[in-house]
Formats: C-alpha cells, structure tokens, sequence
C-alpha cells in the first residue's frame, strides 16, 4: 500500500518531520514485512550508544530504499539534527530525486518508569525545541525525579506535540500483559509491535512476542511501530 507521506493541510506550518497524521498512516499499515526494508522507527547513532555516524546512517537508508524512518537516540536529538541537515542537502543535490526521499521524522528514546520498571519510551514526531522535553533531551535520564515516571514523560511527549510508544514491551521484568494496559491508561500512543528479540540475522520480527504485542494493541486501541534498534554499523539488524 502506497502511503502519501506529504505535509497535510493542517500540518503545513511545522516541518515535515512533525506530520504526526502522515506517521499515523504509516503505523496503521505497517507489518511484519515492513521492517527494514521500507520503514524504520528505532536506531541509535554515535550521539548515543549507536556506532554510526548520523551522515553515513543517511546514506545506508537512502541507498536501502527506506521510505520513512526516526533516528531514537537516548535522551538526545543530536544526531537527528545532523541527518536532517544531510538530508536537506542531499534534497538540494539531487533535485530529480528529492521526492523520492525518504521521510526522516525526529526521534528519541527515553527511560521512565512503569510499574517499577525501567523501561524505554519512544518519542516521535515532536517539536525537539519545547520546553516539556528539556529535562530528557541532555545525553541522560531523569530516573530519580518526578519527571521520570512514565506518566509524565508520555505527557510530556504529547505537551510537545508528539506521540509517545512503549518500546520493547517483551525485554523488562514485567510481562507485556501489564505494561501495555498500564502504559495504555497512561495516555501512551503505540507499542512497537514489530521487533526481533535475540538479535537474529537476518531481522525477524519475533513471532511469538510479535502476536502477543499486536493483540495487546489491538484491545487497547494501541498504534504499532517496527525497528531493528541498530546500534552497530548496519541497519538491518541491531548489533
């Protein structure tokens, strides 16, 4: 299915990369194939725990053929910066294909905690510049304080107009049965339904945790992602 990734109407006045209705519509069409091949919604470059520059990650998603990805470093939004500066001049370089470019929609990864876990939000789509994501955006969490529940980082997310999504439900300590009806109540926007747990090479989303997550998210009304959560020097799987 053929997704129209372009600014709507509504979302004319802020940057391509904040067209929340535009991520929606991916979501809600991705599926077990979608990832890496076309879309990618978690990856992490040298401005966290990631070993790609933001430049050459560019270049490998271009050159894969992606058609919309986030880069979710923890706690900052500096590499997204650089591979938004790349990609806008790549746009200028290669004015025949820029429509053809990828969507590059900003990215984050934050620690909070959910029923005593520590677990990892996802944040896209937001204004990198708000004020709510000050205390999340500095290379560290926040665990300790008040604003490390995830209660108010999921409402933070959104006071920064961007949707917020539980990722990995299946790798804490609590079951996904708990987390995802609790981060639910909480106001959360999606799961990351499609991921592969063990590290597989070739990337395979997981069958076992990937059907318990999507019926998860389907009775709580949940949107659901896909992502290798690269951190080595490839996009197509995570280490």
């Amino acid at each position: 299915m053929t997704v129209n990734l372009a600014p709507s109407t509504s979302s004319s006045l802020k940057p391509e990369s904040q067209n929340i209705s535009a991520l929606k519509q991916v979501w809600q069409t991705i599926d077990a194939g979608s990832c890496p091949g076309s879309y990618n919604f978690h990856m992490h470059t040298v401005y966290s725990d990631g070993r790609l520059q933001p430049e050459k990650l560019m270049e490998l998603a271009i050159a894969g053929g992606l058609k919309g990805f986030a880069i979710t470093d923890h706690h900052s939004t500096k590499g997204y910066v650089q591979a938004q500066i790349w990609l806008d001049n790549w746009k200028l370089k290669h004015p025949d294909r820029s429509t053809a470019a990828p969507t590059l929609w900003t990215g984050a990864e934050i620690n909070a905690e959910l029923l005593k876990n520590d677990v990892h939000i996802l944040a896209y789509a937001f204004d990198p510049e708000h004020p709510s994501l000050t205390p999340y955006l500095r290379g560290k969490g926040t665990e300790g304080h008040a604003s490390y529940s995830a209660a108010r980082v999921i409402e933070s997310i959104h006071e920064a107009g961007g949707l917020a999504v539980l990722a990995h439900p299946c790798r804490y300590r609590s079951i996904a049965d708990q987390l995802i009806p609790e981060a639910a109540r909480l106001g959360i926007d999606g799961v990351e339904i499609y991921y592969a747990y063990g590290n597989p090479n070739p990337w395979k989303p997981s069958p076992k945790q990937t059907a318990l997550v999507k019926d998860l998210a389907e009775t709580h009304g949940l949107l659901g992602t896909c992502g290798t959560d690269s951190h080595g020097l490839s996009l197509l799987v995570r280490i």
